[in-house]
């Protein structure tokens, strides 16, 4: 359903040890938006996916709830993939892996298919050059609009489940294979989800 057909493979495979201690430390400096968005780009511009001279630019842009999510799935690179998937112990799909994240993270429950994200009338539509951390992004990859899904996570770069025989990892919207098959973007309330969450669970 959601598999890719000879998607580019990244040359650097990203280890996720370090990630929590680096999310962590970071929290001690300034504020929860701050700490976390600093977070993020220490930990990408660390791993090669974020280049020094985006590193203000990322801060600017992140969400306290939006760099937490991005946080959350760096912890799930090399998670390997999975038709149905929508587990680290079974591995992902795409889709799986988009639910799973923002389900753990925000605790914003998506549908299960990566066309059914799309059209969830609670997300709401994002040009190309108004992408943010966090944000998901869809792609035409088995010649069918949305039949893949990834998160945005900063300087043209997603994070996601690829195909069959792949593992969770970052690649490059920029690159031409993603650049000619992408086909939107959606942004969710993460904090208003975020609220949400906290009194479903205040109720139980």
């Amino acid at each position: 359903m959601l598999a890719l057909a000879g998607g580019p493979v990244l040359a650097q495979q990203l280890p996720t040890a370090a990630l929590p201690a680096q999310a962590a430390a970071s929290q001690t400096q300034g504020g929860p938006q701050q700490a976390a968005g600093d977070a993020v780009s220490r930990f990408l511009m660390e791993r090669g996916i974020l280049g020094q001279a985006a590193h203000e630019g990322l801060l600017g842009q992140v969400r306290d709830k939006a760099s937490e999510l991005v946080l959350a799935s760096m912890n799930f690179l090399g998670v390997p993939y999975k038709r149905g998937g929508n587990t680290a112990e079974n591995g992902f799909d795409c889709s799986g892996f988009t639910r799973h994240i923002f389900e753990m993270s925000v605790g914003l429950v998506l549908p299960r298919r990566a066309d059914e994200q799309a059209k969830l009338s609670s997300l709401m539509p994002i040009k190309k050059d108004e992408l943010k951390p966090g944000d998901l992004v869809f792609f035409n990859t088995m010649r069918r609009t949305f039949s893949h899904v990834g998160i945005y996570v900063g300087e043209g770069k997603f994070i996601h489940s690829p195909r069959a025989g792949g593992k969770v990892r970052v690649e490059d919207m920029r690159d031409a294979y993603w650049a000619k098959r992408f086909t939107g973007a959606r942004r969710a309330d993460l904090n208003a989800a975020d609220k949400s969450g906290a009194a479903a669970t205040a109720l139980n």
